[in-house]
């Protein structure tokens, strides 16, 4: 018969029962699993515990036994398979996750942009999170969250400068700005020297000690456990152990805490599990007294109305204070506030990243260049055959076949230029989008955790990629007309220019959204461009059964095919004669470019709502 663990709270009384739960998170039977070779495999087995306010948790165990994944549970990112979350007596499982400011989750990987400033960093997760009310209202927060974190001396020190220890205290930072009562950290000291390490526990210990919040850690060391109210250790899944540091080599029968792994394998975590049921009562009445003897000691700080088991309760004033309400909600700032951030912030980062920006130069300088070296044999003229036949027929057939002849060198000139340019433009716009969201996928799903709008993101993506394909397709099609001149509707010829780019660039973007990481997007992006030129049918005629099947896809052919159709007279003439493939109308052409450009944007509108955390 198995035996599972019941919740024991912190707080307990036989008689009276608290208007409000004493323990602010509880995981009751909680469960998370998966499915492997079409068997279930839990990787969260039966998980039962309580944590109290004012809390300061270590989660502990050997590799692969759960910690990062019961830590994703406890933050909604893993939803339970079985069992029920509570939080503040509000059941999760049923209720909906916490609310974006009452959480804060600092993950292994850095959630700051090299090219930003710490105060910057904090601002911008200020301003996203957090709608205050005056400017001095965001100062004093950020202020305080530099303060409290121990940056406030480097707060102008770039972010690609700073050292381990210092990365982890700024993502500790950008998410205290939201005064989040639940601290969720994951590995936050893997990696430090022992120097970093120790401050960086020191700082979540204080954290815990402040307005009732309560701090969760996942560690691998098994070092300053000292500094933890409770440790919680995980074998296969379940739960070994939640009790006092001090308890951990007495429960586990070993003489130092650096041997409780290599015990936890003499026996299955099914039977951890089971045994920590019959024990755990006893070690949490030890956790119980500890903490009461700290808050009669005033190290830790619990306001009295989020706590009525805190303290005694006896006159009316001390229950009137009891049962005050809670502070209101922290707000959460609006769409456009939130795209207006985004956007100004990705301004910011183009500019200070030197090599994008001289990629970006290059590219916009280099490419009309090329074409215009090609553009010499595109304004040779076209002789005209006479409206009266010649006498001679010889001289008539001689005649047909110069008029002929420059009909295709001009011709193939004309349409290899118009095509170089809507290939170079496509190439652009790959270079624009192919890695935008990619390479921020962990930025990205961090800020959407903490409150950040799908919509807003994608907004403040589309109009900074706006004005990058603005600039290269006017560029493009200004610079060529300066040296070629177009011979038709040269406003025809920029609109398809644009649209090939839009097409792109949005058609990356969705790429980029979709895939898992930059490498994958980037690479995808290169195949995409590289097959526009022989699937466009421009150069050289495809079999009809795969032409009807691709060029639907190729945004290469439609505006190729639209250009084409803005020239005049003998130059139309000569390009109709050298290409292979049928032109289509320009109408169409416009709707297919168009239709490709909204396929990228709900492409990438799927792929940001996605969620991809690691």
């Amino acid at each position: 018969m198995l035996v599972t663990a019941i919740p024991v709270g912190f707080h307990r009384s036989p008689t009276t029962t608290p208007t409000r739960p004493p323990h602010v998170l509880e995981l009751k039977e909680v469960c998370f699993t998966i499915e492997k070779d079409g068997d279930p495999v839990h990787l969260i087995d039966h998980a039962s515990l309580s944590v109290p306010r004012g809390h300061f948790m270590a989660i502990v165990g050997p590799s692969g036994c759960g910690k990062t994944t019961l830590l994703k549970t406890i933050a909604g990112l893993n939803p339970e398979s079985d069992g029920s979350l509570w939080w503040d007596g509000r059941n999760l499982s049923e209720e909906g996750d916490l609310e974006p400011w009452e959480i804060g989750y600092v993950p292994q990987f850095s959630i700051a942009y090299q090219e930003l400033t710490i105060d910057e960093s904090v601002e911008t997760a200020t301003r996203l999170r957090v709608k205050t009310r005056s400017l001095e209202e965001l100062d004093q927060r950020i202020d305080r969250v530099l303060e409290e974190t121990g940056l406030a001396p480097i707060a102008d020190r770039s972010v690609k400068v700073l050292s381990g220890g210092q990365k982890r205290r700024l993502g500790l930072a950008m998410e205290l700005v939201s005064d989040p009562k639940l601290l969720l950290c994951d590995e936050v000291t893997s990696g430090l020297d022992p120097r970093s390490e120790r401050e960086i526990v020191h700082l979540l210990h204080d954290l815990s000690r402040h307005d009732g919040r309560t701090v969760i850690s996942v560690t691998h060391s098994l070092a300053h456990l000292e500094l933890y109210d409770s440790i919680l250790v995980l074998h296969e899944g379940c739960i070994a152990y939640h009790g006092p540091p001090r308890g951990l080599t007495h429960y586990f029968s070993v003489d130092d805490t650096e041997e409780v792994f290599p015990a936890l394998s003499r026996q299955s975590g099914v039977s951890w599990r089971q045994s920590w049921a019959k024990h755990q009562a006893a070690y949490y009445e030890q956790l119980e007294k500890r903490r009461s003897d700290e808050i009669k000691a005033g190290r830790i700080e619990i306001p009295p109305s989020a706590d009525p088991a805190s303290g005694p309760q006896g006159s009316d004033a001390e229950s009137r204070e009891n049962t005050r309400l809670p502070p209101a909600p922290i707000r959460t700032p609006g769409l456009i506030s939130q795209f207006s951030i985004l956007l100004s912030r990705r301004w910011r980062i183009f500019f200070r990243d030197r090599a994008a920006v001289v990629l970006q130069l290059a590219i916009l300088i280099c490419f009309p260049i090329l074409v215009t070296l090609f553009s010499e044999r595109g304004k040779d003229p076209i002789r005209r055959l006479s409206d009266t036949p010649e006498e001679n027929l010889y001289l008539e057939l001689k005649a047909k076949a110069g008029v002929h002849s420059d009909q295709l060198r001009v011709g193939s000139a004309v349409s290899g230029i118009i095509m170089f340019e809507v290939i170079l433009l496509a190439l652009m716009g790959s270079n624009n989008a192919a890695r935008e969201i990619a390479a921020e996928r962990q930025i990205m799903e961090k800020e959407k955790f903490g409150g950040v709008r799908n919509l807003s993101y994608l907004l403040s993506k589309i109009v900074f990629l706006t004005f990058l394909v603005l600039a290269q397709s006017l560029w493009m099609g200004v610079f060529v007309e300066f040296f070629w001149k177009f011979r038709g509707n040269f406003l025809d010829h920029l609109l398809f220019l644009i649209l090939v780019n839009t097409a792109m660039t949005s058609v990356c973007l969705g790429i980029s959204a979709l895939m898992k990481t930059p490498e994958q997007s980037s690479l995808l992006s290169i195949y995409l461009v590289g097959f526009q030129l022989p699937l466009s049918g421009a150069v050289l005629a495809l079999p009809e059964t795969i032409e009807t099947f691709t060029r639907p896809f190729i945004s290469a052919y439609w505006a190729w095919s639209g250009s084409v159709n803005a020239l005049q007279g003998n130059i139309f003439t000569a390009v109709d004669v050298v290409a292979d493939t049928t032109l289509s109308p320009p109408n169409l052409c416009l709707f297919m470019l168009g239709a490709h450009a909204m396929v990228g944007f709900v492409a990438a509108w799927v792929g940001i709502a996605r969620h991809q955390w690691q």
